[in-house]
């Protein structure tokens, strides 16, 4: 049967993402592909260079609909290091529905991306919404969260700064290849 999209079920209050973050082995992230409204393809690897916090979600999502507000209230607080928050919605009608829905929760700081043949569920072999991956400047996969959490939160904004300083960089400021 494969994997499917299956929205998972939260009750209470989120998780610190910091202490439910599993972090794995560093391996090169899978080819996720997504678009902008514009319907430009993109990819994970032209934000190389960058801490990636990753998440697939969708606007129908209960956990996804808690969640989502936690990356909005992150974002300034990493401006300075580098660090992108890249939330790929899997909706089937895409900035059709993604769009009212940020306006409705008053967010004005994350990217419309778009996933709506959901094939990144597959790629990043997710069994359910949502899906958070860390990928380091390096392009490394190396932090994965199935389901929902708080991501605004002190060890979180520790952990994901903490990658991109760790990185080394060379006197151009460039990541190495």
């Amino acid at each position: 049967m494969g994997n499917c999209a299956v929205a998972q079920i939260a009750e209470g209050d989120l998780p610190d993402a910091a202490a439910a973050l599993t972090q794995v082995m560093p391996t090169l992230a899978p080819p996720v592909r997504f678009a902008d409204p514009d319907g430009r393809a993109l990819a994970l690897a032209d934000y190389r260079g960058h801490t990636l916090l990753v998440n697939l979600w969708a606007t129908w999502c209960g956990p996804c609909i808690a969640e989502i507000p936690s990356f909005a209230a992150l974002v300034p607080q990493l401006k300075r290091s580098g660090v992108l928050v890249l939330p790929i919605s899997v909706d089937l009608t895409g900035a059709a529905v993604v769009r009212p829905f940020y306006a409705r929760h008053g967010i004005d700081n994350l990217p419309i991306l778009l996933n709506q043949d959901g094939s990144d569920l597959q790629t990043l072999d997710a069994n359910g919404i949502p899906l958070t991956v860390v990928i380091n400047p390096l392009g490394q996969l190396v932090a994965r969260m199935d389901g929902a959490a708080n991501w605004n939160t002190p060890g979180t904004i520790a952990f994901l700064r903490g990658l991109s300083a760790a990185t080394p960089r060379s006197p151009a400021g460039r990541v190495p290849a």
